[in-house]
C-alpha cells in the first residue's frame, strides 16, 4: 500500500503533463473554415479554390480554408445560414435580397456580414443566331417554345435571370421552355442543338462560354444591354452598369458587345472571429497578383473599389483591414456597435 501510495501522485502528475499538452496541441490546431462558391464552370469556383489554397498555404495562419462547389448564390446563402459554410461568394442582387429579406429570400439573414465586393458579375445572355434579329435582350421575345437555360435551380442565375426578364418585359414563363443546369452542363447543351439559349452571369472571360462560342463560332450571339434594358432593371434595385466585352473577349467574337454587371460579394457570419476574418480580408487584397493569375475575372478586383455596391453592414474584422487602409467607409457599412 505504502509504495502505492507513494508512486500515485508522480503518475497523477504524468497524466496531468499528457492530458495538458493535448489540450495545448489542440488549442493550436488550425480551425478549418468552409468557403461556399458555385459551379465548376462558373468563375465562382476556381476563383474560390485560388483563395482557399493560399489562406490554407500559409503556415503563419491561425485557420484554413476549403472552398466547395455549389448551385450558387441562393444555395449559399442557406448554407452560411446552417452554419453548413462560414464564407461564401453571393451576387450582389442576393446580398441586397438576403439582408433586406425580399425577392426571393423570405426573412433577413440578419447574421451576414460583408467582407467586400470582389469582381464584377458580367451578365452572358447566349441566343442561337437564327433566332436574332436586333442583337439585343429584345431578341428573347423571339423564343417560341425553344428550350432555355435560366441556370441550376436555385442558384443566383435562375434568380437573377428570372428578375432580369421580368423588368424588361420577357415572358419567358410562357414563351419558353425552360431547362435547369449548371454552366458546364450548359456549355454541352448548347452545342449539342439541345437548348436554343442561355443565361451565364459570372466573371468574364466564363469557360462555358469560351468553350461554346470555340465550337459554334457564330452560329450563337452574345445579347447587348441598351440604357432601356438598364434603367428597367435598376428600377427597383439600383445595382447593375454597362459592360463593355471587347471583341475578341471569346473566340469568334467579331464585334464589341455592351452587356451588364452588378458586383459580387464576399460574406461571412457574423460569429466567425474578427481576428480570421481580419486575416482573411488582407490575405485575399495581398495576393491579388497570385489570384489574376488564376483567373482574369480578378484583374478588376481593386482595394478602392472593395465597398462599391455593397447593403450588408461589414464583419468588425473587414471593418479593421478597411479603416488601418485607408479606405472611406460609409455609416450604414459600419456595425451597430461601431457607429
Amino acid at each position: 500500500m505504502n509504495t502505492v501510495s507513494t508512486r500515485l501522485p508522480g503518475f497523477c502528475l504524468l497524466l496531468i503533463c499528457l492530458i495538458a499538452a493535448g489540450c495545448s496541441d489542440r488549442q493550436f490546431e488550425r480551425r478549418t473554415y468552409v468557403l461556399t462558391t458555385g459551379t465548376t464552370g462558373g468563375t465562382f469556383y476556381p476563383v474560390g479554390v485560388a483563395l482557399s489554397t493560399i489562406v490554407s498555404a500559409r503556415q503563419d495562419e491561425s485557420f484554413s480554408l476549403t472552398a466547395i462547389s455549389s448551385a450558387g448564390s441562393m444555395e449559399n446563402i442557406k448554407l452560411l445560414r446552417d452554419n453548413q459554410a462560414q464564407f461564401g461568394l453571393i451576387l450582389g442582387v442576393f446580398a441586397a435580397w438576403a439582408w433586406e429579406g425580399s425577392g426571393p429570400i423570405g426573412s433577413p439573414q440578419a447574421h451576414l456580414r460583408a467582407i467586400g465586393a470582389t469582381w464584377p458579375n458580367v451578365e452572358h445572355f447566349v441566343l442561337s443566331s437564327e433566332l436574332v434579329s436586333s442583337g439585343t435582350l429584345d431578341d428573347l421575345a423571339n423564343i417560341d417554345g425553344e428550350r432555355f437555360v435560366l441556370g441550376m435551380r436555385n442558384s443566383g442565375a435562375e434568380q437573377t435571370g428570372t428578375y432580369i426578364l421580368d423588368a424588361v418585359g420577357i415572358d419567358f414563363r410562357n414563351r419558353f421552355s425552360l431547362a435547369y443546369m449548371g454552366y458546364g452542363a450548359v456549355a454541352g447543351a448548347i452545342q449539342d442543338g439541345n437548348i436554343s439559349g442561355m443565361n451565364v452571369p459570372a466573371g468574364a472571360p466564363v469557360a462555358a462560354i469560351t468553350q461554346s462560342f470555340a465550337q459554334m463560332r457564330d452560329s450563337i450571339t452574345l445579347l447587348n444591354f441598351t440604357r432601356q434594358h438598364l434603367d428597367a432593371i435598376n428600377r427597383e434595385l439600383p445595382l447593375w452598369n454597362f459592360y463593355d466585352l471587347p471583341a475578341g473577349t471569346y473566340p469568334y467574337q467579331q464585334a464589341d458587345v455592351t452587356t451588364a454587371y452588378s458586383p459580387n460579394v464576399l460574406v461571412t457570419r457574423e460569429d466567425v472571429p474578427e481576428e480570421i476574418v481580419y486575416q482573411l480580408t488582407r490575405l485575399m487584397w495581398e495576393s491579388l497578383p497570385t489570384l489574376r493569375e488564376i483567373h482574369s475575372a480578378t484583374r478588376e478586383m481593386m482595394l478602392d473599389r472593395a465597398l462599391a455596391g455593397i447593403v450588408i453592414p461589414l464583419h468588425p474584422g473587414a471593418l479593421r483591414y478597411y479603416e488601418e487602409a485607408g479606405i472611406e467607409i460609409a455609416p450604414e457599412l459600419r456595425p451597430a456597435a461601431t457607429r
